[in-house]
């Protein structure tokens, strides 16, 4: 489809530029080259006033006369409409007040300027407390143009005279509001009217307004039929008393004396639970991973929030690798990346015994290969029948969970076989 600004551009296609130029004369061949020499439309270089020939037909309007343009941005600027103001001129004026200090007798000039007001205060505050203020109205043969001046004698005791004008607000005119009178029907308004507290309070129940009655009226009729009298009788609910929840006690678990007992292969201990000790430093994790390669008893091993990192969870991956008894292993809320995951992962390809890994709530998100990987491993490794981590991804999502349930089938199955 050819574009709009084309169509003109078609009957120029099948022109014989030869034959063109040979059509031409020696003098237009040689205008043609001066043109061609001066303007060039293909420059982006050069100012578009030197790509093409000068068409316009407007006469020049004269040379650049600054004065001239600033008189007629001034004119258009007087022309044009100042913006409302959003608070109102009201032509209020604001008083003013001047004080100097005085420790001594002195006779007093006081200068008025006039504002708006005929009348001056002066005000004299004593280090004591004591005041003076004198006032008068000033008559108009006392007044000039500009202000006028008075004298006063006093004696005056570590003090300030203040002159000034007093500010007087306007006085805002006072809104009225006049209450709209409600008419009811006849019929409804002498129902209402003779309508006793029980049925007053039957209405209000029913319309859902519960400041239709006072509690006077409501206690009349419900604190009455129970036997409640008036000064006894409240209609405030009370709030649900809050229950304290208190932080979780720390571990109890004493991490050198488990660590010496796993060593040992203590018969009694089956369970260790080593979640939320912050302080356990890495090379101890480490020997508690060393030590479950040779135990035979431990089933349950949690260190959920310890701070652990990628070193100990390739160091419990080699140990899955060789432990033949740990059924639960929960490394949730730690610092490994998908790395160690990955060893994890991989371990789990070689160990029969473990049904039941959680590694969610790490510091940083797996990825979508790592979550993969976990998804393959499930799929491969039948005796996992408890997965704990919360996948980001629809596809690893859908083939872990049934990989998890085909486990669970199969668990029940042997049970079922194993009854009959």
């Amino acid at each position: 489809m050819a574009l709009p600004f084309r169509k003109d551009l078609e009957k120029y296609k099948d022109l014989d530029e030869d034959e063109l130029l040979g059509n031409l004369s020696e003098t237009e061949l040689k205008q043609l080259e001066t043109v061609l020499d001066d303007l060039d439309p293909e420059n982006a270089l050069l100012p578009a006033g030197f790509r093409q020939k000068n068409q316009t037909s407007k006469s020049a309007t004269g040379p650049f006369d600054r004065e001239h343009l600033l008189s007629y941005l001034e004119k258009e600027a007087l022309e044009h409409k100042d913006r409302e103001d959003y608070v109102p001129y009201t032509g209020e004026k604001k008083g003013y007040l001047y004080y100097t200090f005085y420790n001594e007798v002195v006779e007093l000039e006081v200068v008025i300027k006039f504002a708006s007001s005929t009348s001056w205060t002066a005000f004299c505050v004593l280090g004591r407390g004591v005041g003076m203020e004198q006032n008068r109205t000033l008559k108009s043969s006392e007044r000039t143009d500009e202000h006028v001046k008075m004298s006063v004698v006093i004696k005056l005791t570590n003090c300030f005279i203040f002159t000034g004008k007093i500010f007087i607000p306007k006085q805002k005119p006072i809104q009225t509001f006049t209450e709209e009178k409600v008419s009811l029907d006849p019929e409804l308004e002498e129902a209402l009217t003779s309508a006793s507290d029980t049925e007053l309070c039957d209405l209000a129940a029913i319309l859902g307004m519960h400041n239709l009655i006072t509690n006077t009226q409501f206690c009349d009729v419900v604190g009455s039929s129970n036997g409640v009298d008036q000064e006894h009788f409240s209609n405030v609910v009370k709030g649900e008393k809050i229950l304290p929840v208190f932080d979780e006690p720390p571990n109890p678990t004493n991490v050198e004396e488990s660590l010496k007992r796993i060593k040992e292969n203590d018969v009694h201990l089956v369970e260790v639970n080593l979640n939320n000790i912050k302080n356990i430093p890495i090379p101890t994790l480490k020997d508690f991973a060393k030590a479950l390669e040779t135990n035979t008893h431990v089933k349950y091993f949690s260190l959920a929030a310890t701070r652990s990192n990628d070193p100990v969870a390739v160091a419990f991956a080699d140990m899955l690798r060789v432990n033949k008894n740990l059924k639960s292993l929960n490394m949730e809320s730690n610092f490994i990346t998908g790395a160690g995951i990955l060893a994890l992962i991989d371990a789990l390809r070689d160990n029969e015994t473990l049904a039941e890994l959680k590694i969610d709530n790490q510091r940083q998100q797996l990825g979508t290969a790592v979550e993969l990987e976990m998804a393959k491993m499930l799929e491969e490794n039948t005796n996992i029948l408890k997965f704990g981590y919360q996948f980001t991804q629809q596809g690893p999502r859908t083939r872990a969970a049934n990989a998890i349930t085909k486990n669970n089938d199969l668990v029940r199955k042997r049970r079922v076989e194993g009854d009959q």
